[in-house]
């Protein structure tokens, strides 16, 4: 069985985070390993604390999977310091792990800013250049590329520009421009663009953490980068469409929902 190792925050309402990321590998009937970057207060209507991992903590609990059971890929979520972002960037090098993806939590969706600037700097200095593929939001691509998004031309532009600073691939998540689920991957020099229907749902709590999961689960089960992310975006639709309503604000994703 193939394993996947999520790096990210605990959610204590389980809808985002570490949470929804290990019920997104168990759905794809693999095996998840966690390290965990930062505990959270929170539920569906926001977060209300935020208790950091020491990074040298951070580091042991990647050595003990590491020597134990080395992932077939990994997912690399909230990642709020610098000294977290380095010793991540250290152990994912020292350990040779490979289908890396990295979902640059620096943005919200409402704009606001998540990372400090020494933490963003490590985040696009030693974290994103390894990785196999990242997955940026609108705002966070913006960042990313220093220029502004208002059209799909715009979502091409700033691939490239991002794409030309990694060796990866750069997914944009381009939720934030159109009423469709309308995402781009700019991966070997070439666009491939994903076009699903939008599902009217306001529960949406987690869909960053479980999409960019889902592509880790596809990357270790040996899918390339474009047909592991087509895989992803179906199960998020079908998690969606599921229709799951708990809570008192935007509510989680089923991520169960085809067991």
């Amino acid at each position: 069985m193939q394993s996947v190792l999520t790096i990210a925050g605990s959610d204590s309402s389980g809808g985002a985070g570490i949470q929804a990321d290990i019920k997104t590998i168990t759905a794809h009937k693999l095996y998840a390993t966690s390290a965990i970057t930062a505990l959270t207060a929170q539920n569906t209507t926001g977060v209300r604390a935020i208790h950091n991992s020491p990074a040298e903590f951070v580091g042991q609990q990647l050595d003990a999977i590491f020597e134990d059971i080395p992932p077939d890929a990994v997912k690399i979520g909230m990642v709020s310091s610098p000294e977290i972002i380095q010793i991540i960037s250290e152990k994912l090098r020292d350990y040779g792990a490979m289908n890396i993806v990295v979902d640059p939590v620096m943005v919200s969706t409402s704009g606001s800013k998540l990372l400090e600037d020494e933490a963003q700097d490590n985040l696009c200095r030693l974290l994103l250049p390894i990785a196999s593929v990242i997955t940026p939001n609108i705002p966070e691509a913006q960042v990313l590329s220093g220029m502004e998004i208002n059209s799909l031309e715009d979502m091409e532009e700033a691939a490239k520009i991002i794409g030309s600073k990694i060796y990866g691939g750069v997914l944009i998540k381009g939720g934030h421009l159109s009423a469709t689920a309308t995402d781009l991957l700019y991966y070997d020099g070439e666009f491939n663009w994903y076009r699903q229907e939008h599902i009217d749902n306001p529960n949406t709590h987690g869909t960053g953490c479980t999409l960019s999961s889902a592509i880790a689960c596809n990357l270790a089960m040996g899918y390339d980068l474009p047909e592991a992310i087509a895989n992803a975006k179906k199960y998020i639709t079908g998690a969606l469409k599921a229709g799951l309503n708990l809570g008192k604000g935007s509510g989680p994703l089923n991520h169960m929902y085809a067991l």
